[in-house]
């Protein structure tokens, strides 16, 4: 798959310099999504597995804003005429959206600005990494509808990323955390006026997409699989993983090029 040659429907997606960047596009609703977008999100990042041209990913929204989460009128109406098995689809559908975006080897970096609500706090929480600007809002506002905090993976990965107490508080109460808690609290890697985030964070994505690619899919699979090993079994893991990185021609490359005094050409094999 060439992930340049996609053509997004229900977002909008564009590849360059190896760093792809997909924009949640409504922004007169604060950019909601729809069972559409989820599913087509959730294919998108499934086939990047096997797109070349594409060493890092953006996530970002449109016109000031992240996302508000579901759609209230095209989805949570919906949702309140359903089964029980149309209920367990669409909540399969939504925690597939975040098994993908973690099993996509590429890095995954969310560009938060205004609100991060809802499924759009489970996107930002699902990515790599997160830079936002001081007016970023994110709340986990589930229990504001009457739902439990445990939705597509919120209480396995916000404690990871925050801890257990102050997760505990995010998903109980719903509350908005601050751009400058989510910083301090560790949810944010940094936080940059809104007129440089997607400079900032395409400087990253660029400069990640010229790393060496193979190793960079292997630490994130790293990150996902030792979340319930054991500390010998990691080891071993990661013994594994990194004699397999030590076969690629970018570790020679780095070597040869550490022996010129020269900078490595990164080649992601």
């Amino acid at each position: 798959m060439k992930a340049s040659d996609y053509r997004a429907e229900h977002f909008l997606w564009a590849v360059e310099d190896g760093v792809g960047t997909l924009t949640l596009n409504r922004p007169e609703r604060k950019n909601p999504l729809t069972f559409e977008s989820y599913a087509e999100m959730r294919g998108l990042f499934r086939a990047l597995a096997q797109a070349d041209d594409c060493k890092a990913v953006i996530v970002t929204g449109a016109g000031g804003n992240f996302s508000s989460g579901g759609d209230v009128h095209e989805i949570i109406g919906p949702l309140t005429r359903m089964t029980m098995p149309e209920l367990l689809a669409f909540t399969h559908m939504t925690g597939d959206l975040v098994k993908a975006m973690r099993a996509c080897p590429q890095p995954l970096i969310a560009a938060i600005d205004g609100v991060c609500a809802g499924a759009g706090a489970i996107m930002a929480m699902a990515s790599d990494m997160r830079i936002a600007t001081p007016r970023a809002k994110t709340a986990f506002l589930f229990t504001r509808v009457g739902l439990a905090g445990c939705d597509m993976g919120a209480c396995a990965i916000l404690p990871r990323l925050i801890g257990q107490g102050r997760a505990s508080e995010l998903l109980f109460t719903g509350r908005t955390m601050t751009a400058d808690e989510g910083e301090r609290w560790g949810f944010h890697n940094r936080l940059v006026e809104s007129e440089a985030l997607m400079e900032t964070a395409r400087a990253l994505a660029v400069s990640l997409a010229s790393g060496p690619t193979f190793a960079h899919g292997m630490t994130k699979t790293q990150l996902n699989v030792e979340w319930d090993m054991s500390l010998d079994a990691a080891i071993e893991a990661e013994a594994q993983a990194q004699a397999i990185c030590m076969q690629t021609q970018d570790f020679r490359r780095a070597y040869e090029a550490f022996a010129a005094k020269r900078q490595p050409v990164f080649e992601g094999n």
